[in-house]
């Protein structure tokens, strides 16, 4: 008996092993190599204490229950391996809240890490077997205790490791639990604040365009843009503002900055960017209808627009339409630029997002083609009539539009092409390009074609509706006959979720990820 017992918990603790690898690779192994035995003593300890209570749950539960906590178990390490294994640190609320906001991209992530995620369920699955060879071995040693009592325990320590981590000076959350954890903490936080009205007032005398139009493609990469696309846009008139800085490297942050608007000179971990007015309420003040079109969703705003933001929002347009969903936005946006009123549309442009493949026809490219093939077939692809479509007959004295995108891309082969854990500088390579009426084409004549950010777009914008430039610029960033007066990049926690009150954001004088 004594033999079968020791096999058993053998059996499991190499189970759960493979289930908590990166928690103990992170919360023990880094830290006692980085001088910090204390630290790792308390992760290992803290996560033998969540295996105990795994473990006492699978050998004393009958057999339903036993495979209900499996189940969720299974479900919470399927998040917690799958993360890990593509970008190696540990699932947080911020993550998890950025996973959620991209979950419609769960068909190209599969597409893409179709490898990884093989791995990763096979790595679970050589888990949950362990965990069931281990049961039967014990279980079958000899008889197991239950009663109410035992069923009140077990119930008690298999929900008490998740508060005592939330309130205690302990770490990590094991992978079987964390999922719920993190989950119940997005879930309970507090509603999110109202949008703050804005402070400054535009002049009605200001000659504002009728219609300005903000163009935030996907996964669109300054360079392969510039040699791609550039040379069919060098007869028609714009402002080029060559290679800048996106807000993020993930779409969701990069999106939330660009909307909110960001304060450059006194940006912090403590920003709040779900309180500032936003590009729709300076819009709305203005005497602007505001549109927000999507290619990429047919359901509620992404990217993290949430309610009290989506309130300020008078028109919100779906247009998910396959590998033609940008000229589609582009007939859209055409015939709202011939319209009468005044109006401020967001597109949110289908673009490129890996995997590229899916951006193109079949027998565009070959089906072996480098990555970096594909990425130029399909971007070549996705804007081969966009702008001639758009400003078809448009009257450009009338109209301000910008182009840009939520970030770059690795094409590096075998790269994370964006969103990684180390960004590098092609990660926020963005094209800035702006279609403007003449008289404020001719005040960013002069500008220089690089050192710019996306966090000008904003304030250069507000200045086109009329509201004073110096205050606005005070504010924010400068307009965009400059260079930016510092960069600034938000990473996955964006935004507070949870418990977790500190934003994920840098700033400096160099260019993201040099």
């Amino acid at each position: 008996m004594a033999g079968r017992l020791a096999a058993a918990l053998l059996l499991f603790a190499v189970g759960y092993g493979i289930a908590n690898r990166f928690q103990l690779i992170h919360g023990v192994v880094y830290r006692y190599a980085a001088g910090d035995p204390h630290g790792a003593i308390v992760a290992f300890l803290f996560l033998a204490f969540q295996a105990a209570v795994l473990l006492a749950a699978l050998l004393l539960l009958p057999r339903r229950w036993a495979g209900l906590v499996l189940a969720l178990a299974a479900a919470s390490m399927l998040v917690n391996i799958g993360y890990s294994q593509i970008v190696p640190e540990l699932v947080d609320g911020g993550s998890l809240a950025w996973m959620i906001a991209e979950v419609r991209q769960l068909g190209n992530a599969a597409g893409e890490f179709g490898g990884d995620f093989v791995l990763v369920a096979g790595q679970v699955a050589a888990a949950l077997a362990l965990f069931v060879a281990a049961r039967r071995l014990a279980r079958g040693a000899t008889l197991m205790p239950w009663g109410r009592g035992i069923a009140a325990t077990l119930v008690v320590l298999l929900v008490a490791p998740s508060p005592i981590y939330r309130h205690a000076e302990v770490w990590p959350e094991g992978a079987e639990r964390s999922l719920y954890g993190l989950g119940w903490e997005l879930a309970s936080a507090p509603p999110p604040p109202p949008r703050a009205a804005p402070g400054l007032t535009p002049d009605p005398a200001a000659p504002a365009p009728r219609h300005i139009v903000w163009l935030i493609d996907e996964s669109v990469a300054a360079a392969p843009f510039r040699r791609l696309i550039g040379p069919k846009l060098a007869k028609v008139p714009h402002s080029d503002f060559g290679v800048a800085a996106a807000l993020g490297h993930c779409s969701a942050p990069a999106q939330v900055a660009l909307r909110s608007g960001v304060d450059v000179l006194n940006v912090g971990t403590a920003t709040d960017l779900r309180r500032t007015p936003s590009i729709w309420g300076y819009a709305k003040a203005a005497g602007y209808r505001t549109i927000l079109i999507d290619g990429q969703t047919a359901g509620a705003p992404q990217n993290l627009l949430l309610p009290p933001e989506r309130a300020l929002i008078d028109d919100y347009r779906p247009m998910v339409g396959g590998i033609d969903a940008d000229l589609t936005i582009a007939r859209a946006l055409n015939a709202q630029l011939k319209g009468g009123g005044k109006s401020f549309a967001y597109a949110v442009l289908r673009g490129v997002h890996f995997q590229y493949r899916d951006h193109y026809p079949r027998g565009a490219a070959a089906a072996d083609a480098p990555v970096a093939v594909q990425y130029a077939t399909a971007l070549r692809w996705s804007k081969r009539a966009f702008f001639a479509r758009l400003l078809a007959g448009v009257d450009r004295d009338d109209v301000a539009i910008v182009y840009t995108s939520d970030h770059g891309q690795n094409l590096t082969p075998g790269a994370l092409p964006h969103c990684s854990r180390e960004a590098v500088a092609d990660e926020f390579r963005v094209p800035l390009l702006a279609f403007l009426p003449e008289r404020l084409a001719a005040h960013y004549a002069a500008a220089p074609r690089a050192g710019h950010s996306a966090s000008q777009i904003l304030p250069a914008t507000l200045i086109w509706m009329g509201y004073d430039a110096a205050a606005v610029t005070a504010r924010y960033d400068r307009d965009l006959d400059q260079p930016t007066a510092r960069y600034v990049w938000f990473g996955r926690t964006v935004i507070p979720t949870g418990a977790e009150r500190d934003i994920d954001v840098t700033a400096g004088p160099g260019f993201p990820g040099d």
